[in-house]
This record gives structure tokens, sequence and C-alpha cells, in this order.
């Protein structure tokens, strides 16, 4: 599928300052819970497979949500974003102060090959227009062996009704063209952009929110995120989905 050139809106990340961590009446509330759900199975997964402490690199680490806790999990961390001031925030909470905050684009790395243990892509590779560049920038900084996760959006109707039409409809101040649905990649897609960047996919496992909890059901009434909102992992991968290759 052709993919058009700047329709993607990602200047709102520099807008939210301390919202990263307090808003409830933002999507970036959402992100919050999901990061809940994903970072303790990145750091079990790291756990299982490489030697610690690894060195790792957050790909559009925003406010620092996943690689301040593996800096205090003992890893040697960088991330890179193009929000500035997101970067600001993720320093501040930084209760280990070691973490290596870069500006950069996700397209073009500043770091040598093979320097990285793990490298994850959380939320990213729908908010640019060609993921499959940022894939092959991930594999040529990543060593032989190294882990890649990633976590974005199938393509299709479903997914478009729950994560563009839903949040627009149930949560206030969603910005607009925050996600847009010619950039969704479906896994078969993924699969392939890895492939061809010597990266072997090893599992995938799709996410959605927890509809049984009482915090979802709220939301649809307040078009507010309690912070008791959470999300789950599931077989399907219609909507969103996470996974980990390893590089070959």
């Amino acid at each position: 599928m052709a993919r058009k050139k700047n329709i993607i809106n990602n200047a709102f990340y520099d807008t939210l300052q301390d919202d990263w961590l307090h808003a409830i009446d933002h999507p970036i509330a959402l992100l919050r819970a999901e990061n809940t759900l994903r970072n303790p199975w990145i750091a079990k997964v790291i756990q299982e497979n490489k030697p610690y402490p690894c060195k790792i690199l957050d790909i559009g680490c925003g406010a620092g949500l996943l690689t301040n806790p593996l800096a205090k999990e003992g890893h040697i961390v960088s991330g890179i974003d193009l929000s500035s001031s997101s970067l600001e925030v993720a320093r501040k909470l930084d209760i280990t102060k070691s973490v290596d905050y870069k500006v950069a684009q996700a397209e073009n790395l500043p770091f040598a090959e093979n320097t990285f243990d793990v490298i994850s892509a959380m939320d990213l590779l729908e908010h640019v227009n060609d993921p499959a560049l940022v894939i092959k920038e991930a594999s040529r900084v990543l060593k032989p062996e190294g882990l890649f996760f990633f976590h974005t959006f199938n393509r299709n109707w479903i997914s478009y009704l729950i994560i563009i039409k839903g949040v627009e409809w149930f949560v206030k101040n969603a910005p607009p063209n925050m996600h847009v649905y010619p950039l969704f990649i479906t896994p078969k897609e993924l699969k392939s952009m890895c492939q061809i960047n010597q990266l072997q996919v090893e599992m995938m496992q799709g996410m959605r929110p927890d509809f049984i909890h009482r915090a979802f059901w709220k939301m649809l009434m307040t078009r507010k995120v309690d912070p008791s909102f959470s999300f789950t992992f599931t077989p399907s991968l219609v909507t969103g989905y996470v996974g980990f290759a390893k590089k070959m």
C-alpha cells in the first residue's frame, strides 16, 4: 500500500510535558496503561534470552516509560526521540541518572553497527512514513543474536474502528491524526520487513483493553482514562500486537 507523506501528527508529543505522567483526559493515559502490561513482559524476555546487563536502545522513547524502568533493572540504556521536551521529562524521571537520551531520527540512528543487545520500537512504527527503513536501521545497530521488540497496530476495519475512531469518541483531547489508517502495519508486512533485514520474528501476541474491567466501561461514560485502566494479552492479532525478533 502506498504511504502518504506528512499525514501523521507527531507534534502533539512536544505539548505534553507532565501530562505524560498524570493526564487522564488524554490518550497518553492509554500509553501508560500499555506500558504497565508490556514492560514486565519485555524485562522477562530479556532476562530469559540475554546475559545481564544488556546494552539497550529504545527508539521513540518519549518520556522514558520503558527506558527508565530498564535502567532501574541495571541495564545500560539509551533512548532517542524527536521530541526534546519529552526527553526532558524522561531525564527528570531517570532516578539512576544513567540513561543516555538523545534527539535523533529513527531512520538515521547515531550509533555504530552491532552496538546494542536489545532494541525496542514500541508504538513507533505506525508513526513513521517508512517503517522498513526504521527496522533496517535497528538491525544495523543490533548485535547478532540481539533482540528487537515491537508494538504496532494491524490494518483492518476493526482496528480502524477501535484504535482511531474509538479513541476519538471515548477519550477527551485526542489530537487530530494521532494515528492514521494507511500507516498501520499488518503482521505479515511486519514479518516481511524483519526478514528482509535479518530479523527472525520469534513471537507475536495481541494486546487489547481489558473489556471486563470496570475502568473500561467508566472510560466510555466519562471519556477519561481511570488509573486502573488495563490492557491484556490475547492470541488475536486483529488490533494491536506486540512481539520480538532475533537478529540472525
